[in-house]
């Protein structure tokens, strides 16, 4: 029985995770593209800086949420549910859902970034 409580926690932490993540990802997006808007911006810069701001959305997500036991588990949940959420909400706002290889690359980058995150969080929260 407090098995399948620990797993409904761990869950919803992922779930609260990724929707923290998100909500992070979509203020951030629209600061930035206002940033671009108003301002003589090389467009070189648009893909890392908006790859560093999904790092920092799916990290916040992680830290913030993940408890207990296996963040590291947790945190890659928290990173490829992520990674697809923001790839189908972002393609419907562009009409573009087309796939590449960098895809697959933000869904990779997502999970480890969300599992070093959950690890430093349920580790951290240990000692403190």
């Amino acid at each position: 029985m407090d098995s399948e409580t620990s797993y409904g926690k761990g869950i919803w932490q992922v779930i609260k995770g990724v929707a923290l993540a998100l909500v992070i990802s979509l203020v951030a997006a629209v600061i930035f593209a206002n940033v671009l808007r108003f301002s003589a911006l090389p467009d070189r810069i648009i893909y890392p800086v908006n790859q560093t701001l999904k790092a920092i959305a799916v990290a916040s997500g992680a830290l913030v949420f993940v408890r207990g036991e296996k963040g590291f588990l947790k945190g890659i949940g928290i990173g490829l549910l992520f990674s697809a959420f923001s790839y189908l909400a972002f393609s419907a706002i562009g009409g573009d859902f087309s796939l590449s290889w960098l895809i697959i690359v933000e869904l990779l980058s997502s999970a480890l970034v969300g599992a070093i995150s959950g690890a430093l969080a349920v580790n951290l929260k240990k000692s403190g």
